[in-house]
């Protein structure tokens, strides 16, 4: 992180309890500075526009003025300031963790729902050094690209960039999308979703790394917003058009012939993590490079790390057609450019020409 200017974080939850795990943990970290507390989204509105944060952790349940509610005030406002938010495991909390996302919270940590403090304390600590250092990098990108000429953050002035022809492997038109995401997926995915049309004519499959619950509500929310049907993913089902199948949180999925040997199934599965990551990209784009040769294209977007890039080898060494999202429109850069760097990306594309990226490997 800035070592030179500290990422600036306001605590924003309504008990004590949280408030002091959360500042003990950053108080720790010498890239940090807490310049405040708030316990209600009332009071952290007012302590926005005195303290100035880069950051708020933020709880979503709290009276007053709750977590959503402060998100919708950061967008009418335009404020420049991130949020990471707290949430709860439950179902409840998945789906208004969902909507924290799509109204462009950072990334969330699901709050222990038992134990003792010291238990609580060490997952918040191992989960949240990370989402910083990962924010603090994409605010060093963000003031970066604004310097730069026709570029807008998270907008939409990105160019198309085709990498080369098509890999001469491809043998007709895909059969069928497969999309890795992980942080700043469910508000990337609330805009390509509504892109896509009714009659795209193949199943999509999509790998958002979230635990289990969230998934359930993300598959809901999105489906509201779709013309096509977006669903969890269960296993045995058929792999059938015109459905977008996402993977359960905490579980693996693959694609697997069915008994006929023709048919495609869904296939979910307890395998270990791959990447530190389940469900893992990685492990649903072997399968589909196993059973779509020549036909498929993977689609690699916005998220920390480098999972789904062996995956998307694999692929474009069967003949996959292989899009990645541009840096610009990314929450965080990290596997797009990994695929990039690794020379398996067709094209990369901003956020709002992914759907057309798509749509045109499909209707070839």
């Amino acid at each position: 992180m800035r070592n030179h200017n500290p990422l600036r974080v306001l605590i924003v939850d309504d008990t004590i309890f949280y408030r002091k795990i959360v500042s003990d943990i950053l108080s720790e970290l010498p890239e940090v500075k807490v310049v405040g507390t708030a316990g209600n989204g009332k009071i952290a509105m007012s302590r926005v526009t005195s303290l100035n944060p880069d950051l708020l952790i933020l709880d979503i349940e709290m009276p007053e003025m709750n977590g959503l509610e402060v998100l919708e005030s950061i967008q009418e406002l335009s404020l420049d300031v991130g949020a990471i938010v707290l949430s709860t495991l439950t179902q409840k909390g998945g789906e208004i963790t969902i909507k924290a996302l799509e109204l462009g919270a950072f990334d969330f940590i699901p709050k222990p729902d038992s134990g003792s403090m010291e238990k609580n304390r060490k997952g918040i600590k191992e989960s949240l050094p990370p989402m910083l250092k990962a924010f603090a990098r994409r605010q060093e990108i963000r003031r970066i690209l604004k310097g730069k000429s026709g570029l807008t953050v998270h907008g939409k002035s990105g160019v198309v960039q085709r990498m080369g022809a098509i890999t001469s492997r491809r043998m007709s038109r895909s059969q069928i999308v497969g999309i890795g995401i992980s942080t700043g997926g469910p508000h990337a995915l609330s805009q390509l979703m509504p892109e896509l049309p009714a009659d795209l004519g193949v199943p999509m499959l999509i790998v958002q790394h979230m635990p289990a619950v969230f998934t359930q509500a993300l598959a809901k929310s999105l489906d509201s917003k779709s013309a096509l049907e977006v669903k969890e993913a269960v296993n045995g089902e058929p792999v059938l058009p015109n459905i977008v199948f996402i993977a359960p949180g905490g579980k693996h999925m693959k694609v697997m012939a069915g008994a006929d040997g023709k048919s495609r199934i869904i296939r979910i599965t307890d395998d270990p993590p791959e990447n530190h990551c389940k469900p893992s990209i990685d492990y649903m784009f072997r399968s589909i490079a196993r059973h779509y040769v020549g036909r498929a294209t993977g689609v690699i977007m916005t998220g920390m790390g480098s999972d789904g890039v062996l995956g998307a080898k694999l692929m474009k060494q069967n003949g996959s057609a292989i899009i990645a999202q541009d840096e610009t429109s990314c929450v965080v850069f990290g596997m797009p450019k990994e695929a990039i760097d690794a020379r398996v990306v067709d094209v990369i594309a901003p956020l709002d020409q992914i759907s057309v990226e798509i749509t045109k490997t499909v209707k070839i």
